[in-house]
């Protein structure tokens, strides 16, 4: 056969196929090695990164271990070993306790030692178990410790900008400016309006003691002392016992649901939360309580409305205010400020009371002997008063001891911090030791409160304890529900009050006994600042008459 040679035409194509076919060969090639290239590169910045943080991490390791977990080692004072980067609060964060418990933990194990040391996340934290040292602390050397050092910042979170979070002159101005509002003759105003709200309370109940339904009580006494706040603070008709779900149940169950980290950090470490700008209170509730405010005040500005309650006060304050150190010159309290105030007694005075008339409950219902000579002494001085009247209320001293014992065994506030604002020496042990200023103080209020070298089988519910004999017989700083001091609770009667009246409105009418639901011991919460129950309060309630 014959083969035909190509033309030049046909030899030219030839070749510039095999060209392109060698270059496209050539390019794959060269993007292979370019992609090699930066695979390998890739890797070597991965390798550089993880180098670059594993020795930030062995810095910043080393810097907690041998700098800021070495300060109480050079001041004396003994500490249980911190663990990096969190001290000694693992177990606050990791959810595993609640804060007061936590403490109540550290204070059985360390008490003996007068006072000890933490690190309650990259801060030193000196707890105070000596109850000398703690009258020091709150009483003697208030001038030293006068801050609680809790998160508060009115540009992020207006509402922490009350008397319970505020600091040095301002806290002051504004505790003299707000003590007007808890006198005896004001508190016995609002115990009329206190008074016509635990009756609806009572009344409310008497359904369910006919049909002896079981009932949550804590939810009930929420709703009750809602409606007492409201009222005697705000003139406002919240009905909460007859409408649970309105909005200002909402809004209040609302303010109490915080993250257990984020309580850990408005208590012990308030700078993180200032250096990324992060409010505790939820934006839709300081949305919620600065229009309620607003709106109060202006329909009484518009309508000359005068209720001579609380937020008249702050009205006044609002027009007529004046900076005590310089009297000359005017300086109103503005909306914001004003709000922030209400938001504080609406916040304390329904929650602390309740959670308290709530465990007087739980224990009168284990304790039927208890509950059989408290309602005696209720019957009785309501007899002999002919009616619920102030002056009766404050004659029922049994009924004070049942309250008293109930604070003591579950005190709404199971720690106090304070803040060292100047330096100086405390007598820890054999030493005197120079605290720093800027240092944290905590007293566990709740292991004070459970010590049985204070209170002999403090597991007992026992009235007795707080008969006058026995009050005098204690330490001034033995007891601390309301705290002590200049900073003590400024709405402590108001709260001992309207606790008092819906107890003696529900014991004068029913018994109550403990619900198979009910556990015999309580399961704390993890994410309250105070002593929250898990799974509720439930109880059984017959008519008594």
């Amino acid at each position: 056969m014959r083969i035909k040679k190509p033309t030049y035409v046909e030899a030219a194509r030839s070749h510039s196929v095999l060209f392109r076919c060698a270059k496209t060969t050539l390019r794959g090639t060269g993007a292979i090695i370019n992609l090699n290239i930066v695979k390998y590169s890739f890797i070597m910045v991965f390798i550089v990164l993880i180098g670059i943080f594993i020795g930030v991490l062995t810095c910043v390791y080393i810097y907690f271990k041998y700098v800021v977990f070495n300060f109480w080692r050079n001041l004396g004072v003994f500490f249980p070993e911190p663990v990096v980067p969190i001290g000694n609060v693992a177990a606050i964060v990791a959810r595993k306790v609640p804060v007061g418990i936590f403490f109540q933990d550290m204070y059985m194990k360390y008490k003996h030692h007068g006072a000890f040391g933490l690190y309650t996340f990259f801060k030193p934290n000196l707890v105070i178990t000596d109850l000398e040292l703690i009258r020091t602390v709150l009483i003697k050397n208030f001038h030293n410790f006068h801050d609680r050092g809790f998160y508060c910042n009115e540009k992020i979170d207006p509402l922490t900008g009350h008397l319970f979070l505020l600091s040095g002159q301002k806290w002051k101005n504004m505790r003299a400016k707000l003590t007007p509002t808890f006198t005896p003759v004001k508190i016995g105003q609002m115990f009329e309006i206190a008074k016509k709200i635990g009756n609806n309370f009572a009344i409310y109940l008497e359904n369910k003691a006919q049909m002896k339904e079981s009932i949550e009580m804590k939810d009930m006494f929420s709703r009750y002392t809602t409606d007492v706040i409201m009222a005697t603070a705000f003139g406002i008709n919240s009905n909460c016992i007859n409408e649970p779900n309105n909005k200002f149940r909402i809004y209040g169950k609302k303010i109490l649901k915080v993250n257990s980290i984020w309580v850990a950090i408005f208590m012990f470490a308030p700078q993180i939360m200032n250096f990324f700008s992060i409010p505790i209170t939820h934006r839709s509730v300081t949305k919620f309580y600065m229009k309620m405010f607003r709106e109060i005040v202006e329909y009484r500005q518009n309508n000359k409305i005068i209720n001579n309650d609380f937020v008249d006060l702050l009205m006044e304050l609002m027009e007529n205010s004046h900076n005590d150190n310089k009297p000359d010159k005017a300086i109103k309290l503005t909306m914001v400020e004003a709000t922030a105030q209400s938001f504080a007694f609406f916040v304390a005075g329904f929650e602390t009371s309740s959670a308290t008339a709530s465990y007087t409950l739980f224990e009168l219902a284990q304790n039927q002997n208890i509950q059989d000579k408290l309602c005696d002494e209720i019957d009785q001085v309501l007899k002999k008063y002919g009616d619920l009247t102030y002056e009766a209320l404050k004659n029922m001293t049994y009924l004070h001891q049942v309250i008293q014992e109930s604070m003591r065994k579950y005190p709404s506030v199971p720690v106090l911090n304070r803040i060292c604002t100047e330096e100086i020496d405390l007598p820890i042990t054999d030493i005197d030791v120079c605290i720093p200023k800027g240092t944290l103080i905590t007293i566990p209020v709740l292991g004070i409160h459970r010590d049985p070298t204070i209170y002999p089988d403090p597991d007992k519910f026992d009235p007795e304890r707080f008969c006058e004999d026995e009050n005098k017989k204690r330490h001034s700083c033995a007891f601390l529900s309301f705290g002590e001091g200049k900073r003590k609770c400024i709405g402590a009667q108001f709260g001992l009050m309207q606790t008092k009246v819906g107890l003696v409105c529900l014991l004068s009418n029913y018994k109550f006994k403990l619900h198979p639901r009910s556990k015999k011991a309580f399961i704390f919460s993890e994410k309250c600042i105070g002593l929250g129950v898990k799974g509720g309060i439930y109880f059984i309630i017959e008519p008594r008459k």
